[in-house]
């Protein structure tokens, strides 16, 4: 809201003042209108307020000892004696061109055991201060109870055992003359400051509504200090003082330019010595503490800087406010993409001015408001003091000097360097340090960076002058700090990695940063070698010259000759010459051999079309150690180049000289997560030039071949499908592959336990088939074969297999074991019986057992009955099919349930044989 808030002194008495629409005295209007907080104003009245400033009488029952206003939403908290009460803001519409503030009085927060002297309210968040206390509260919203809609719920706490085990507050007024009793110092975080002896009980005092919220206390913080001492005594002047919760809001955008949502707060509070920062957010936690060079009399907090004035100078301090809210707004913060500056970073003292007599100071954007006295009296007699009682209840308001009266008073407004202007110069003197290699150099820097980079998080960041500049600057002080890591010899090196990536420099131009032109031979830091190393292991769409990346085969092999073979296969060293790493990697070898070294040499060969070279080094391997050995660099065989995967040229080789060495390093890639399913099948596709939707022979044997080592069920179903589908296609659209497939059925069954033996009568279905069919035995026989094993899932392989149509013998056989694997016995004996009834017996032979035996006598036996009696002596196949299956079932069942199956128009010869088989078996059991 746009007020001015006072607490005010007349004629002995003090109370709380509400200034709005004051810009119209500035104006030149004299018209004031007095009125009451909450009073109603008529539709005539309110039109002169256009024109006028109107003063709020804010009502209170005890006189105001303090009071603040919560910068993100405007309310009002003013501090009384043993309370606290809360004013809610709100916008009064009195017609389309006229909205009023007014306040409400919505909370009390009755505090026993403490007098606020100090108090600061944001965001639900309370900041209050004693003399040597300090109370740190947040209002939290609680769900209103069901069963009392009509109240509010109150926080009540109350402390169940001391924070010292000493006297209570109420015992500490000893009036003795020679003794002053002090608490022990105390800190509490988080659920611990419950036990401070400060029980808090809230009162409600808005009338309820729907829209009513209800609160309960939470504390966050509490500490007591101690006076300072000194051989001379207790300082009676330790008193806390400049109390003040900063928020700081997310990173504005140009979809969220005009919400400011919080992110982060931070609470100060002061000694006359010494100033604690805490952050007060998610976390509670002392960020910085302030060693002032002599008594300090207020400070102020801004998201860049503290200031502070002691007697005699305006102090100004670095603050960590931004590098705290840095890492709760952004969770790559202190990863290898992105850093910002330790928030324990010692804070600097940036300047020091003199100024005689100051007495107050607060910050407006970049000015900073000073108020001075000159004092004329004598400085010993000034600090003179007598000795008084601690106490922990203040006696009453002291009335105030009439300052009108006094001569010497003084207002400054002082315009604070713009952050651009400031950053220059700390970037500047940062260079003193340069050559000198210290730690100096990158706290400087670190500074510099805090200070752009709570610029760019302040809400008006999008609508400033300065925008483009500031994030030039901050790029530009990544670019500082990554060369700071990368030259100096530090704990920290690795964060050169991020620092330049938030800079946006390419390799190129970090390289021309840090490498001298020549030949002569640099030492290189860690921080150098870890950047260049991860940016080279990453698929960055930057090539490296061809002189840039000579000079980097050279970095590595002096630096670190481990990294060759990799940093070689990086998408970035395409236009690396191959003869000179040839010659690098052979020095290298004869240290630290290793197979990924030996794989990087026929990389390289290939490269200079030298392929006595190639095949030298890959013979003197075995292909298994070969295939393991792209395990420790796959980018030997893919890359990714603007986000597409390609395949190398050692790929492209391998396809046409040595598949099987290809597919069985793919196999080992995919099972060392080092590439995905998917990722595998672009990867065969881009490989053989196949279009997005046709499969090549090689994505099919790599599939076959993953089928034998894969373990995990979920994946081995998806393959099963795909082979499946393969294989389906190709029967269906007669097309035959366009290589030769690197393994038969009979090396699968031999190899794979998802691929099965052919049964019989499958067999003796296809023995039928028509000459047609023989073309495409490969993949009908793995088909059959794959489902024919235990191990698919028959019911979600079916949608597949619709093609086949049941014209041929493929599709019968497909058919009749899909059912058979379903259970469907009986389904698939009418299949048989109806296109190939010599497969009939044989399949009944083969499946129907155990639970399933009853299948004989109650489907296949009357089933051929009747086809026999249908056709007669012209189908001789049905006949011995009949007499098969009669010798089956005479041997199972007793006489009496074997004649009874019998059919009652049966020639006698033809059964007679069976039923005296049977009795006789009876007559021998």
């Amino acid at each position: 809201g746009d007020y001015l808030v006072t607490v005010e002194e007349k004629s002995k008495a003090t109370f709380v003042r509400v200034y709005t629409n004051w810009r119209c005295m500035s104006a030149g209007s004299s018209r004031v209108c007095v009125r009451m907080i909450g009073h109603k104003m008529e539709e005539s009245y309110s039109e002169t307020l256009k024109e006028q400033m109107s003063v709020v009488e804010v009502p209170l029952s005890d006189p105001p000892l303090c009071m603040s206003c919560c910068p993100v939403n405007g309310d009002l908290l003013v501090g009384c004696k043993n309370k606290l009460v809360m004013f809610c803001l709100k916008y009064l519409v009195m017609n389309q061109n006229l909205t009023v503030l007014d306040f409400e009085r919505s909370l009390i927060l009755h505090i026993d055991n403490l007098i606020p002297v100090e108090v600061a309210f944001c965001d639900r968040h309370i900041a209050i201060t004693a003399e040597l206390d300090v109370l740190i509260l947040k209002l939290e919203l609680v769900q209103q109870s069901a069963d009392s809609p009509g109240q509010r719920a109150c926080g009540v706490r109350t402390l169940r055992k001391p924070v010292d085990g000493g006297p209570s507050a109420h015992t500490l007024q000893l009036e003795l003359g020679e003794f002053i009793i002090c608490q022990k110092p105390v800190e509490l975080l988080g659920e611990e400051s419950k036990l401070c002896e400060i029980p808090i009980t809230l009162e409600s005092t808005e009338l309820p509504t729907e829209d009513t919220k209800c609160f309960q206390v939470q504390y966050l913080l509490f500490r007591r200090f101690t006076p300072d001492q000194s051989p001379f005594g207790f300082c009676e002047e330790t008193k806390l003082h400049s109390v003040q919760l900063l928020p700081v809001y997310q990173t504005a955008h140009e979809e969220t330019e005009n919400k400011r949502e919080l992110l982060s707060l931070f609470c100060f509070f002061s000694l006359p010595h010494v100033g604690y920062l805490y952050s007060v957010g998610k976390l509670v936690e002392l960020i910085s503490t302030y060693q002032y060079s002599e008594k300090s009399e207020q400070a102020v907090l801004t998201p860049q800087f503290l200031h502070v004035i002691t007697s005699e100078n305006l102090q100004c301090f670095t603050v960590r406010c931004s590098a705290a809210a840095a890492r709760d707004e952004d969770p790559y913060i202190d990863t290898t993409v992105k850093a910002c500056p330790p928030v324990a970073l010692d804070v600097c003292t940036l300047r020091m001015q003199l100024f005689i007599g100051p007495r107050a100071i607060c910050h407006f954007k970049n000015h900073i408001i000073l108020l001075t006295k000159a004092d004329t009296e004598d400085i010993t007699e000034r600090r003179k003091h007598t000795r008084r009682m601690l106490s922990r209840k203040a006696d009453c308001v002291k009335s105030r000097t009439n300052s009108e009266s006094e001569p010497g008073w003084n207002l400054y407004i002082i315009n604070t360097v713009s952050t651009i202007q400031l950053y220059r110069e700390m970037v500047d003197y940062s260079r003193t340090y340069e050559n000198v290699k210290t730690e100096s150099c990158i706290h400087l820097l670190s500074e510099a960076h805090l200070l752009i980079r709570a610029a760019i998080m302040d809400p008006c960041f999008l609508k400033s002058d300065e925008k483009e500049e500031l994030l030039r600057a901050f790029r530009e002080s990544c670019a500082f700090l990554g060369d700071c890591y990368s030259r100096f010899d530090t704990k920290d090196y690795h964060l050169a990695l991020p620092y330049y990536r938030m800079s946006g420099l390419s390799m190129t131009e970090v390289l021309k940063r840090l490498v001298s032109e020549g030949d002569e031979i640099q030492t290189y830091e860690r921080g150098f070698i870890f950047y260049l190393a991860h940016s080279l292991n990453e698929d960055l769409n930057e090539e490296l010259s061809k002189e840039s990346a000579n000079k980097v085969l050279q970095i590595f092999y002096l630096a670190d000759p481990v990294q060759l073979p990799h940093i070689l296969c990086s998408p970035c060293m395409r236009n690396v010459c191959p003869l000179t790493a040839v010659k690098y990697l052979q020095k290298v070898e004869k240290i630290m051999p290793s197979v990924v070294l030996t794989l990087t040499k026929a990389f390289m060969a290939l490269k200079m079309g030298d392929l006595t070279m190639y095949e030298h080094e890959m013979v003197s391997c075995k292909e298994a150690v070969l295939a393991c050995g792209f395990i420790g660099q796959p980018k030997l065989l893919r890359q990714h180049k603007e986000g597409i995967l390609m395949p190398t040229e050692f790929a492209v080789h391998l396809k046409e000289m040595q598949p099987g060495l290809l597919v069985a390093a793919t196999v080992a890639l995919h099972e060392n997560s080092k590439i995905e399913l998917e990722e595998a099948d672009t990867f065969f596709k881009m490989l053989c030039g196949n279009s997005e939707n046709t499969v090549p022979q090689l994505l099919v044997d790599f599939w076959e071949a993953l089928l034998l080592v894969c373990s995990q069920e979920e994946i081995l179903q998806e393959l099963v499908l795909r082979v499946a589908s393969q294989y389906v296609w190709r029967i269906s659209k007669k097309q035959l592959p366009e290589t030769k497939p690197l393994k038969t059925t009979e090396d699968l069954i031999n190899s794979c336990g998802h691929f099965g033996l052919i049964f019989p009568w499958v067999t003796s279905i296809m023995s039928v088939g028509s000459p047609s069919d023989k073309g495409y035995h490969e993949d009908i026989s793995k088909l059959q074969s794959l489902l024919c094993s235990q191990s698919i899932n028959i019911a979600s392989v079916l949608p597949v297999l619709e093609p086949l149509t049941e014209a041929d013998n493929v599709g019968l056989a497909i058919r009749v074991l899909c059912s058979t694997r379903l259970g469907k016995y009986e389904e698939a004996i009418d299949q048989l019986l109806k296109r190939c009834p010599d497969a009939a017996v044989l399949y009944a032979q083969h499946e129907l057992k155990d639970d399933s035996r009853a299948v004989w006598w109650n489907k296949l036996l009357p089933e051929l009955c009747k086809r026999t009696r249908l056709t007669g002596n012209d189908c001789p196949v049905l006949t011995s099919s009949l007499k098969e299956t009669l010798s089956v079932v005479a041997t199972e069942l007793e006489l009496r349930d074997f004649l009874s199956l019998l059919p009652e128009d049966g020639t006698a010869a033809f059964f007679l044989p069976h039923l005296l088989h049977c009795s006789q078996r009876k007559l021998l059991t």
